[in-house]
């Protein structure tokens, strides 16, 4: 099957690729406009700069508008949109993307035709394969875990290489890196950053603080950082080595050599010659390399784009392992993909 071709605008294409860099969406439904602002500022800390508040109260259009005036940083869409008069009142309020609980296509034309950024919610193959016709190819899956998850969106797949899912519904803690480890998953929704421990709703008690502290939490999980092994700069080949092959007889790792470095067991790099660090450097793991550094740049973090950038063999676009400009105590330090 010939698909069509997505027919986004730049700013639209820009606004898909920040959501996939957040990766996961809050979800937000909001009885009280005036709990907007801190609500978004809490989000904005903790890392997810972004919100699909939902249509389900009356006070959501108020709370958009609140949102975009005083928290311009947030990516602002809506949910639960199910009318053209919702649609229209979405847009004029700021919002720059709008998510249907169900596929309708009708209302679905009428964003498209009125310039807007429309994700359908789609829970069947035809009617993915209806959103495709549209010119669409970001599409929500909903609920997710309700009609197969995973599993269900990897068959859908095999004839649909370029789709691409924001899945809500079930998502949580403990599964959002099983969504999110799936390459056609652009992002997830949910609402667990707004549980408290004891099951109390932090937006109606006003938790701003837990509520960005389950937001950092969740970023971590999405992220997983770990140290993935210790590079040591050595002067020749021979030292490299010789350096490798003692790890090896010393504690029993596996010896490898390689065309630029010697690894003893997956944690001890060798390099033949050396490399960015004074000392060396270390290999920090996770889940994506993409997330990790929209999340550490918008921490203040900058990055050497220009040397030692290993990108994706098929998507050159795709970065998968890049070295922090600051060096940590004489070790330089780089990002990996798990």
């Amino acid at each position: 099957m010939e698909e069509e071709i997505p027919m986004y605008t730049e700013a639209q294409k820009k606004t898909l690729e920040m959501i996939s860099k957040i990766g996961i969406i809050p979800v937000i439904a909001i009885d009280d406009a005036a709990k907007a602002v801190p609500l978004a500022k809490a989000l904005v800390a903790g890392g997810l700069p972004a919100a699909e508040v939902t249509f389900r109260t009356a006070a959501a259009e108020d709370a958009i508008k609140a949102i975009a005036a005083e928290v311009p940083e947030m990516l602002l869409g809506a949910g639960t949109v199910i009318t053209d008069e919702q649609a229209d009142r979405a847009l004029a309020a700021g919002c720059t993307f709008l998510v249907s609980p169900g596929f309708i296509p009708e209302l679905t034309q009428y964003v498209i035709n009125k310039g807007g950024l429309m994700i359908p919610g789609t829970s069947t193959l035809g009617e993915m394969e209806q959103a495709i016709r549209m010119g669409l190819d970001v599409l929500k899956f909903f609920p997710a875990e309700a009609n197969g998850g995973v599993g269900f969106l990897k068959n859908c797949a095999g004839p649909h290489k370029n789709l691409k899912w924001m899945c809500t519904g079930g998502i949580s803690a403990k599964n959002v890196n099983e969504y999110l480890g799936f390459n056609q998953i652009t992002a997830v929704g949910g609402t667990w950053m707004f549980k408290g421990k004891d099951g109390s709703d932090l937006i109606k008690t006003e938790n701003w603080d837990e509520i960005t502290r389950l937001c950092r939490e969740a970023v971590n999980t999405m992220l997983g950082f770990e140290v993935r092994h210790v590079g040591m700069n050595c002067a020749t080949r021979e030292e490299a080595a010789e350096t490798a092959q003692l790890f090896s007889k010393l504690f029993g790792f596996p010896y490898k050599p390689g065309n630029s470095s010697d690894f003893s067991g997956i944690g001890v790099e060798c390099n033949h010659y050396p490399k960015l660090g004074k000392l060396g450097h270390i290999a920090i793991g996770t889940n994506s390399v993409e997330r990790a550094i929209y999340q550490l740049e918008a921490m203040g973090v900058e990055f050497n784009y220009d040397e030692y950038v290993a990108r994706d063999k098929k998507n050159p676009d795709i970065i998968k392992a890049i070295y922090l400009k600051k060096e940590f105590s004489g070790f330089a330090v780089h990002l990996v993909q798990k």
